[in-house]
Parts: structure tokens; sequence; C-alpha cells
């Protein structure tokens, strides 16, 4: 029987620190630290009596408004778009997609194919979304987020992951190695953690007993091993320097190690807006679309929200989970601060491509994960699920953050977008481009209501206008993903929502207080 200790330095030598981090966890060897501690407690009916107006059908204004009206409260959610769901956005054949300064496009594919515009994969350790889709019955499937048979795509160069990731280890396990041997670190190890080390390095790389890197069966096979006499040959391993040369050929090595991108990562059935949609089902009854807010004034008494069309809503308390900049815009009677910290918020452009297509990428042995790109697409994504069927929808693209060529890209005339990824895609599948068929192309910084794909505060406004977005402004309370320290996910925005749910709890409480105090 394999030892906890051997299961775990092989944990270790195949997946590294967050391997092992996880599986400890997962055997009960350390405590999960949890974000989540569950559902904010409400006493059954003790909103009863009070009203709550929720700016935005988010998953944000969603959560809030389940769990505030199961607690007793009057609510009501106020939803620009014709759609919730906010930037969990997963559109089908006969959905209109409307871009500011485009023309619309209309999705045509197949029954059964979507695309997940914007939220498209749930972490493991995002608690609070998992919890909805337990008790809310939404089936999940994995989602592939890694793969190493995807290619690394330089523009000249193209390889597979694991190519490019084992033989970069190699090349670095025999450098340190290098470095042990001259006695370079004998004077922060001792004889005995060095000669440990140098094993570990030895299998962390497949280096030979003479501690060199000389290729591995890790990186793969220019011939496939097979029957009888077929043993196959192993891949000439890249140089170093042929390794350096291309920057972006380490983010196949890093981006699992992120801890919320690690395996095993999900995906509801169906499309990412399944749990979003699962709650609204619930309380549809207090979901008002189509319904663009132009202010939000506040009193002693209560809070009024004007909107685009049709008569004021009052209520008791208004919780906005609107994206800040688009907050900011509006009229409303907040404090300087308020109004400050609003307008600071910084929303990341992104945009991207899906093409239906045959699965030709199956034929090639790739079933989900990315490819990586140094082109402004940035990353190729396949579909994970319904395995070997005819069709899938392929992400061409999925251009994000702010290296210039992603800025520019999400700004590209469509043409230019569907050009540069159809060429991306053709480098990695050569002669398959000709089958990608009903492009479609989503920029979050080019539709309304949204301004980018989620907020990046920097570490200087965490200290200052994120903490006063977090405070109420009287009856007005906030929350959304860029609330959070989680931002970009759901997880973020319903966290965030929770903790405004906390702030609207206590004021209910205090609002009682002064009531009984009048009597």
């Amino acid at each position: 029987m394999t030892s906890r200790r051997a299961f775990l330095q092989a944990m270790g030598r195949a997946g590294g620190y967050g391997a092992v981090y996880l599986s400890m966890q997962a055997m009960g060897l350390l405590a999960a630290p949890r974000a989540f501690a569950g559902v904010p407690e409400l006493a059954p009916n003790s909103g009863k009596g009070r009203s709550v107006v929720i700016l935005g059908a988010g998953i944000a204004g969603l959560s809030a408004g389940y769990e505030l009206s199961r607690a007793g409260y009057a609510v009501t959610i106020l939803e620009a778009r014709d759609r919730i769901g906010g930037r969990v956005w997963t559109i089908r054949g006969g959905d209109r997609v409307v871009q500011e300064g485009r023309e619309d496009q209309l999705c045509t594919f197949d029954p059964g194919l979507y695309m997940n515009a914007g939220a498209a994969r749930l972490p493991t350790e995002h608690h609070a979304i998992f919890h909805y889709a337990r008790e809310l019955n939404v089936p999940l499937e994995v989602m592939v987020n890694v793969n190493r048979s995807a290619a690394v795509d330089s523009g000249h160069d193209i390889v597979t992951q694991r190519r490019a990731v084992n033989d970069m280890r190699g090349h670095i396990a025999e450098l340190l190695t290098k470095a042990i041997d001259r006695g370079a670190l004998d004077g922060d190890l001792g004889v005995t953690d060095r000669d440990m080390l140098r094993t570990y390095l030895g299998d962390w790389g497949a280096l030979s007993g003479k501690g060199q890197y000389l290729g591995s069966d890790r990186s793969g096979f220019s011939e496939l091993p097979g029957g009888y006499g077929q043993a196959g040959r192993e891949m000439d391993p890249l140089t170093l320097e042929q390794l350096m040369r291309h920057g972006d050929w380490n983010w196949p090595a890093l981006f699992e190690e992120t801890f919320d991108q690690q395996a095993p990562m999900f995906q509801p059935v169906g499309g990412m807006d399944r749990i979003a949609q699962a709650i609204y089902e619930r309380i549809s009854d207090h979901v008002r679309l189509s319904t663009p807010v132009t202010g939000i004034r506040s009193s002693d008494s209560g809070v009024t929200v004007t909107l685009q069309d049709g008569a004021p809503i009052v209520a008791d308390y208004c919780l906005c989970t609107l994206p800040a900049n688009y907050v900011a815009q509006l009229d409303h009677d907040f404090s300087a601060a308020k109004t400050a910290s609003l307008s600071a918020a910084l929303y990341v452009p992104s945009a991207k491509v899906a093409w239906e297509a045959p699965r030709f990428w199956e034929d090639a042995g790739i079933y989900g994960g990315l490819a990586w790109t140094e082109e402004a697409s940035t990353v190729v994504w396949y579909p994970s699920g319904n395995w070997n069927s005819p069709k899938g929808v392929l992400m061409g693209a999925y251009s994000y953050g702010s290296r210039p060529a992603s800025v520019a890209f999400t700004h590209m005339p469509l043409e230019e977008r569907f050009a540069n990824s159809r060429a991306v895609i053709e480098r990695m599948h050569p002669g398959k481009s000709d089958l990608l068929a009903k492009p479609l192309s989503v920029a979050w910084n080019e539709t309304e209501w949204s301004g980018g794909v989620g907020c990046a505060w920097s570490e200087e406004q965490r200290k200052t206008d994120y903490l006063e977005l977090c405070r109420p402004e009287g009856r007005v309370f906030f929350a959304g993903e860029h609330l959070s320290y989680i931002p970009f996910w759901q997880e973020g925005a319903i966290l965030s929502a929770f903790e405004a749910i906390k702030l609207v709890r206590e004021r209910t409480a205090a609002d009682g207080l002064v009531h009984a105090d009048h009597r």
C-alpha cells in the first residue's frame, strides 16, 4: 500500500506545489480556508414590512434578491438589459448581439451549441457559486482548462504545450543541478538537503544520471509507440535558446498554477448562464427587465430610483450592483468621496471570437483546453463536453488585459478580429480554417451597461476608492465583483452581495429599534 507521504511526493513530482496543497486538503491533512462561510443568516420574516430595490440582475443582484426575498423583504430587481446574468452571457442560435458602434450580429449556431461570451468556468474553490448549483439542482460537468496537446504559437514556431513546458522544466533542472555540483548552494543547504534536492531535480526535470537534460517522453513523440516493433521516437528537445526566445511560452506552465485555474474546473451543462437562470426562475416575479435606471437619490426615510421610462421606484433601501463606471454617470446625490471613487474604477477591455465548426481539433487528439498565441487574439479555447459530436463552438480568440495588442484587438473592426483569429487557427491546424463558420464576437468594452469585463483596482486604490465603495451611502448599499478580492469571477459578485446583505440586515434591525423607541 502506498503511504500518504509517498503519494504526496508523487503528486509533487507530477503537479508541483498546487497539486500537493489541494491533495492534502482532500485528505483532511490541511484545513480548507474558505471565504464562504455560508449564506448570511436572515431570520424568517425579518424583512417583513421592508422594501429593497436592487439595481442589476447579474449574479450579485440575483443572489441578493433571492436571499432577501426569502427573508420577507419586498424585493424589486431592475435590469436595463432584456436578459438576466450581466456578464454571465450565454449566446445561442437566434440571439442578437448588440455592441456599441457596431452593426448587430445574429447568432445562427446550430441547436445545442452556444458561446459563453463572459464567465466560462467554475473553480472548485469558489464555494458560493457551487452552493447555488447544488441548492438549485443545476447539473455540472468537468471543464478542461489545460491541455498539453494544445499548441503554443509564437507566429513562427508552433509546438505542443507538453513540449514547451517539459523541455523548459528539464533545462531549468539541469542548470540548478550544475549549480549544486559546483557547490554554489553549499552555503544554503546541508549535505543531506543538497543530495535530496539533486534527486528531486532529477525526477522533476527528467535528467540523466549525469544531471543532463537530453529530452524526455514527457515532451511527446515524433513517432508514437505502438505494437510489436514500434518503439516510438521521442521529440528532440527544444534548446534553452529556442524556449527563451518566446516570452509567451511560459503561460502554459504558469496558467494552471494560478489558484483559481487549477484542475478540476467545472461548467454548468448547457451554458454558463444556467445557474443565474435557476436563481431567476425562483424570483422572476421580482425582476423587471428592459428597465434602465437614470438616477438614485436617498433621504432619511427611503430611496428613490428614477427610470428611463416609467414612474420612479421608492423603497426603504437600495442595493446597487451595477458596474461602478456606470453608476458614476447616473443622477445621484452621493458624497464627493463616493462620486470620486465611482469615477476612479478602471474596467478592463476584453473580446472573444467564436466559430461553429466540425470538431477537427478532436481528430488531432485535442479535447478541451486552451492554446496560446503571441498574436492579439491571445487564446484559442477548445470546447469541453459533447465529445466526438459532429460540431462544436471553437472560441477562436479570448483577448483581455493591458497588453497593447490585446487592447487593440478589442477595438478592431469585426472582420479584422475574425481574420486574426482565423489566421492563428490555420497555423495551429493547417488546412482547417476553411471549416470555420458563423463567426460571432463580443467585446465587453463595447457592451452597453458594462464598460469592460471586470474592475481592476490598484493596490493603492484597494486602500482608498475600494474601501469607500464598500461603505453604504445612507440607505444605498453596493455590491458586485468590483467589491471583492475575487474580481472578474461570479464568486466575487456573490460574496460581495452577501456582505451587503449583512449591512442591510444591520440597518433593518437598527431602523426597527428606532421605530420601537418612537412608539
